[in-house]
């Protein structure tokens, strides 16, 4: 499931008014990476075309550990700046990879193996909502579930010791983090965002100084934004998070 809300979107630093959901965010406005399509090999066109399909469906996760990471993927990557259509699946994908065993070749000693992990981690945030707060994780405010992730990040757990004695809240962090970025920038849609012109094979890059756009790319066209009200994750990058 994915979710809309104004209120999480980002700003008009001038007017602090929603900056309204677009089909392509990011600075490189018309640009697309499937555009180049015609220049890959086969293997390389069927990859990319693949994520562009319907995301896996939930296997590893019962739905009530689906709708919890699903909230907490939108506090780690927030995508209120895409309209719903164009938002990238995260956690059906890291269900996936649970679910079928694919593991990225190796193990901390002190960390269980992935799936065991991120069950102890989400008991260990909805236990950590119940202790602090008294209520279900995604019965508390977009605050005081901000509250709760920052702890985790600043390593200031404070609640449900038992649970994070069984993995380390940092490399639980980690991981959570290493998979959602992997996902959402494995994505062609992503690569529109930052401008990425995508596999480059056969043809290859031919302007590799300087910083030159190859005649395909596009140059960057920034516009100013900030963060949202409650945004715990950067407090200063929050009062002037825009590029001028």
């Amino acid at each position: 499931m994915l979710f809309e809300n104004s209120d999480r979107s980002p700003r008009n630093p001038e007017t602090g008014a929603p900056i309204p959901p677009r089909m392509q965010p990011g600075y490189y406005a018309g640009y697309s990476t499937l555009a180049q399509q015609s220049f890959w090999d086969a293997a390389t066109r069927k990859t990319v075309l693949n994520r562009l399909g319907p995301p896996p469906a939930i296997r590893f996760f019962n739905r009530e550990q689906a709708d919890l990471l699903q909230c907490i993927c939108i506090h780690l990557l927030p995508q209120d700046d895409r309209e719903i259509s164009r938002q990238i699946p995260i956690v059906p994908h890291i269900d996936d990879r649970l679910y079928e065993k694919r593991i990225p070749g190796f193990r901390f000693a002190d960390m269980p193996p992935d799936g065991e992990a991120y069950k102890h981690g989400l008991a260990a945030i909805e236990t950590m909502a119940q202790e602090r707060f008294g209520q279900e994780f995604l019965k508390i405010s977009w605050e005081e579930q901000e509250q709760i992730l920052r702890s985790i990040h600043d390593g200031k757990l404070g609640a449900a010791d038992k649970i994070w004695q069984k993995l380390p809240a940092d490399r639980f962090w980690k991981l959570l983090m290493e998979d959602c970025v992997e996902i959402y920038y494995a994505h062609p849609w992503s690569w529109d965002e930052i401008g990425f012109g995508g596999p480059a094979y056969p043809r290859g890059y031919m302007r590799l100084e300087r910083g030159e756009p190859e005649d395909w790319e596009v140059e960057e066209e920034r516009y100013e934004w900030s963060s949202p009200p409650g945004v715990l994750s950067d407090p200063e990058a929050a009062q002037s998070n825009f590029i001028k």
